[in-house]
C-alpha cells in the first residue's frame, strides 16, 4: 500500500511521448496517462490481454518506458486508482483542466488519452469526467471491440491481434461498432491494405479521432513488440 509521500503528484503527461508531440503540428495537445499494464501492479487493468496475447509486447517498455524510474511511476499511479480512485480521480481532473488552460493559452485543441498502456472502461469506472469535460475530445485505444453507449466525447480505435482464431475475428465486430481497427505491423513498410481495409499510418500522429472511419490504423511496432511472437505484431503478406 502507499503512503502519502508515495503517492504520485502528477497523472498527465504533456509533450512527453514522440507521438502526442507530432499532433501539436495539427494544433492538439494532448494529456497522456501511462499506468502500470497487465498485471504489473498486482491487479490486472487490461482484461484482455491474455486473450490478445499483446501483453508480450506491450509498448509500455517503449522509449522512455524502458526506464526504471518510469516503470515504478507507473506502477504508483496505478496503485493510487485502486486503492483510492476518489483520490486519483480528484487529481486527475485537476490534471485535465491544467491541459485544457495550457492548450488555451497555446491556441490549441485539447485532448486527453486516459489509457496509454492499460485498458480500464472509463466510460463505467468514472462517467462524469466526460460530462464535466464535455469541451475535451477523450480518444484510446482498447482491445475490447464491443464498448457500447460511449460517451459522445471519447473515440476508440480497437486494437486487432492475430493471437488466436477467436480474437482474430474481433476485428468485425469493432467495425460494426463504428472503431477503426490499429494493426502493428512487423514490416518496415505499411501494405496499402489489410483484411480488406485501406491502411493509413498511424505512425504520422496519436489523433485517432481525426483518422477517416472505416480504415486500418497501421503502426509500426516499437520497444520489445519488434520481437513479438503471439500474434500481436503482424507480418503483411
Amino acid at each position: 500500500m502507499l503512503n502519502m509521500n508515495e503517492r504520485p503528484k502528477q497523472l498527465l503527461g504533456i509533450g512527453t511521448d514522440a507521438k502526442t508531440v507530432k499532433g501539436e503540428k495539427k494544433g492538439v495537445l494532448t494529456g497522456i496517462m501511462y499506468l502500470a499494464p497487465y498485471t504489473l501492479s498486482g491487479t490486472n487493468v487490461c482484461a484482455m490481454a491474455d486473450m490478445a496475447g499483446c501483453h508480450e509486447g506491450c509498448l509500455n517498455t517503449a522509449g522512455r518506458g524502458r526506464m526504471s524510474n518510469v516503470q515504478q511511476a507507473r506502477v504508483r499511479k496505478t496503485l493510487f486508482w485502486q486503492e483510492d480512485p476518489e483520490g486519483f480521480l480528484a487529481l486527475l481532473r485537476k490534471e485535465i483542466a491544467r491541459v485544457v488552460r495550457k492548450a488555451e493559452r497555446e491556441n490549441k485543441t485539447p485532448m486527453i488519452r486516459l489509457n496509454g498502456t492499460s485498458d480500464i472502461l472509463w466510460e463505467r469506472k468514472a462517467p462524469e469526467l466526460f460530462e464535466e469535460f464535455s469541451d475535451v475530445q477523450f480518444y484510446d485505444y482498447t482491445k475490447i471491440p464491443t464498448r457500447h453507449n460511449l460517451p459522445d466525447n471519447y473515440h476508440l480505435t480497437f486494437s486487432y491481434s492475430a493471437a488466436n482464431e477467436r480474437y482474430r475475428e474481433f476485428y468485425r465486430p469493432a467495425f460494426e461498432n463504428g472503431m477503426n481497427v490499429a494493426v502493428v505491423f512487423r514490416n518496415p513498410e505499411l501494405p496499402e491494405t489489410f483484411l480488406g481495409y485501406p491502411v493509413i499510418n498511424g505512425d504520422e500522429s496519436d489523433i485517432r479521432p481525426l483518422d477517416p472511419q472505416g480504415v486500418i490504423v497501421g503502426l509500426k511496432a516499437k520497444g520489445s513488440a519488434k520481437h513479438d511472437t503471439s500474434g500481436f505484431v503482424v507480418d503483411a503478406a
